[in-house]
């Protein structure tokens, strides 16, 4: 009955017009509430504006009218992604490939999601599966090859990338994926080229931009150390990255206590802790530091989101704060300015990672927050007695070293997903 406004709402999706298909939609629903092609529409349309909840309000009564559809399911994981929950979107996925099991793209967002949630073969053996029902599937390509990097099979990844932009040079998703494959590398030049790509064809591009702006950080030499570690870590599942950061903690406890117990041998340990040390904290110095020199750069800042800004203004300023209580200790030798510089230090970390994804949002905020009150109520009391180590400068070393080990449960948990 309402099928040629229909067709012209599907075409106003595809001119991505949102809001003028919605208002058409809306009149048909009202005679017709069930209209199931009217309802599936309208849940893409909410899709699209980023109202999730409305959208999968409305799939479920997609569902509930025909539970047969692949479609739907497809629809639904589709929300599921969006809102980062990949193990209810899995879910539908294995449902809607039980309804229509030869269909492609079905098992490419299936292969996508193996690769966000790091079951590495099965996201290969699913994408060359999809590749076997559509050659050009692109996001099987792109899937595929970010696969095969994670598996270290580098030139098979590099073959699979360049046949995804040989089968559509235009596709800003290749050159970010692509983008991303360098980066892995260490080819940041070649990195940076693919993602300034990416974005002339969708300035819109959110893979692009952040990788664009790892490409510019990763000029700098430390930086690419850092990337190296991020990599590496990034491939591992949750378990594994427990493992490497326990493993660092008793590796350096292990050499300290050996140092203290052995005098001989405490001259050659002693420089190792120190350097396991920095480079365990480095890792999140560095990173901080980056987006603080980026914020304050003619076009660095640009890439940089709202977030991001506010982040790097406060590292920014405990960094100022760290050197500058510094230089007043060096010249007066008062105590107190070392405490400030100490506190400026150990701010950097709370403050870069305070706006950080999580699936518990703001936690890490209130935490930087209280740590910002509990420091500087410290430096007040050490001011007014005299005394740099007091109950409240110890306590907040302790929530300093407490911090480390909250923010890398609350990083592995959202990459856990």
């Amino acid at each position: 009955m309402h099928e040629a406004q229909l067709e012209k709402i599907r075409l106003l999706l595809n001119q991505d017009n949102f809001s003028q298909a919605q208002a058409l939609i809306m009149p048909i629903l009202a005679e017709e509430p069930e209209n199931i092609d009217a309802l599936f529409l309208l849940s893409e349309i909410l899709l699209n504006l980023d109202r999730f909840d409305e959208a999968h309000e409305i799939i479920n009564q997609c569902i509930t009218l025909d539970p047969d559809e692949a479609d739907f399911y497809t629809s639904r994981a589709r929300i599921y992604m969006l809102q980062d929950n990949f193990r209810e979107a899995e879910t539908n996925l294995k449902i809607a490939l039980e309804i229509a099991p030869l269909d492609p793209n079905n098992r490419a967002i299936l292969a996508h999601i193996k690769l966000v949630r790091k079951s590495y073969q099965e996201a290969l053996d699913l994408a060359d599966s999809a590749l076997e029902l559509d050659p050009e599937n692109i996001l099987a390509l792109n899937t595929r090859s970010a696969a095969l990097m994670k598996l270290n099979r580098k030139d098979e990844a590099q073959e699979s990338m360049e046949d995804a932009l040989r089968e559509d040079p235009n596709n800003s998703f290749s050159h970010s994926n692509n983008g991303w494959g360098k980066l892995e590398q260490g080819k940041h030049k070649e990195a940076l080229d693919h993602f300034k790509e990416a974005l002339v064809i969708d300035p819109n591009n959110d893979y692009a931009q952040s990788g664009l702006l790892e490409a510019i950080k990763a000029k700098n030499p430390f930086y690419r150390l850092f990337m190296a570690y991020y990599f590496f870590m990034n491939k591992l599942t949750a378990k594994y990255q427990w493992g490497v950061i326990i493993g660092f903690y008793i590796a350096f406890r292990g050499i300290r206590a050996l140092a203290d117990n052995n005098e001989a041998l405490e001259p050659y340990l002693t420089p190792i802790s120190v350097i396991l040390a920095v480079l365990a904290f480095s890792t999140w110095i560095i990173p901080a530091i980056s987006n603080a020199f980026l914020r304050f750069n003619k076009f660095g800042k640009y890439l940089l989101d709202e977030d991001e800004k506010k982040s790097a203004n406060f590292v920014a300023a405990s960094l100022v704060l760290c050197i500058l209580g510094f230089l007043l200790y060096a010249f007066t030798q008062n105590e107190f300015f070392l405490g400030i510089a100490v506190f400026g230090f150990a701010m950097i970390l709370p403050y870069n990672l305070m706006f950080a994804a999580t699936k518990r949002p703001k936690v890490l905020l209130i935490y930087a927050i209280a740590m910002t009150v509990l420091g500087i109520a410290a430096l007040a009391s050490a001011y007014s007695s005299g005394q740099l180590m007091n109950g409240l400068s110890s306590i907040f070393i302790i929530a300093f070293i407490a911090f480390q080990w909250v923010a890398n449960f609350m990083i592995i948990d959202e990459g856990d997903r």
